[in-house]
């Protein structure tokens, strides 16, 4: 168990430095990362193992994102008064994240597998991993995708937000939750709980279009950009 009690140190000390710098690069998954990585190579550790004693933190992925729905509860006038934008958003987000990072894939010289494992990398990982699985690509592979896509989001999301000056809260809560599923509506909710309801939103919308278009614009996009 020295694995699952140093995964859950890392963490929480990561956490302690995130609130107390107040910066986005410093952002307490990334930390973890960066330190028990390296260590895992050092020590030989096979993932394997690793994962095994890790195994529990893993299975709570899937009732914290369903967790995520209360804050939705809070946000119901304004998703029926808005569901057209909202659809619209998270419609054109999926398609075009699955169709920007398989194309630049395919253009740097991926096979169809890795491509295949790439293409569902904006959406949460138990999603991304059966999508990934069903259209011929590698599920390990497509995790490791939709963390790093996650990072980015929760990391430079809310700098670039303030750079162009989007200040709407259901502007930046689709946007996160379109491109950076669990992680980005992690940092959303931490910002604000309106702009984290709708990145909740856009995580469960963007799945669900992403399981059903995936396997269509898949043959398509290796047909035009291959």
């Amino acid at each position: 168990m020295i694995w699952l009690v140093t995964t859950l140190v890392v963490f929480y000390v990561s956490r302690l430095v995130a609130q107390r710098l107040q910066h986005p690069i410093i952002n307490p998954l990334l930390i973890c990362l960066v330190v028990i990585i390296p260590l895992l190579m050092w020590l030989h550790v096979p993932y394997d193992t690793y994962f095994e004693q890790n195994k529990w933190l893993n299975s709570l992925l899937e009732p914290a994102v369903v967790a995520l729905a209360f804050p939705l509860y809070e946000q119901l006038t304004q998703i029926r008064e808005k569901w057209k934008i909202i659809f619209t958003t998270c419609l054109a987000g999926s398609v075009l994240s699955m169709i920007t990072g398989s194309a630049i894939a395919l253009s740097l010289g991926a096979d169809p597998q890795l491509t295949a494992s790439i293409l569902p990398k904006s959406v949460t990982t138990p999603i991304a991993m059966a999508v990934s699985e069903q259209i011929g690509g590698v599920p390990a592979i497509a995790a490791i995708m939709v963390i790093i896509a996650g990072l980015f989001g929760a990391v430079l999301g809310y700098p670039l937000f303030r750079a162009l000056g989007i200040e709407a809260s259901i502007a930046k809560g689709l946007t996160i939750g379109t491109v950076s599923h669990a992680l980005g509506t992690a940092k959303a909710a931490e910002e604000d709980l309106q702009e984290g309801a709708f990145s909740s939103l856009a995580l469960v919308i963007c799945g669900v279009i992403t399981s059903i278009l995936a396997p269509v614009l898949f043959p398509v996009i290796l047909q035009v950009f291959s």
